[in-house]
């Protein structure tokens, strides 16, 4: 699991800066999904350790911040399927970026939850 907390640190860090860059440098906040790659990149680096209940400790540690980050832009997921059916939104780019994080976040939280059920189930059999 520590790979894939890898590829989707990358994929976070390319959101912030596609965001960044797309609105001109003019809006330091979308580099919050960028902040949160590097976190996921950074745990995710330490999680490589052959000592179980480290790299536990620090899957426990990605998990919780992308669980953050999705409840951080939840509402953005909710604003960007308003704008799908029409509905007007102050910031189009923001709210799309808000989106994609959210959708992301809450994708590596699940692929999480099932391994850590399946790393369990192992465990006890």
């Amino acid at each position: 699991m520590a790979k894939v907390t890898l590829v989707f640190a990358a994929i976070f860090i390319a959101l912030g800066l596609v965001g960044y860059i797309g609105t001109g440098s003019q809006h330091p906040t979308a580099l919050i999904p960028a902040v949160l790659g590097l976190l996921l990149a950074l745990f995710g680096a330490l999680s490589f350790s052959p000592d179980p209940s480290r790299r536990k400790l620090f899957m426990h540690i990605n998990v919780t911040l992308a669980l953050l980050g999705f409840l951080g832009t939840v509402m953005g997921l909710i604003q960007w399927f308003g704008m799908i059916v029409g509905n007007a939104v102050p910031n189009p780019p923001a709210t799309e970026s808000k989106a994609a994080m959210a959708l992301l976040s809450l994708l590596y939280v699940v692929l999480c939850v099932r391994s850590f059920i399946t790393a369990r189930r192992s465990r006890v059999a």
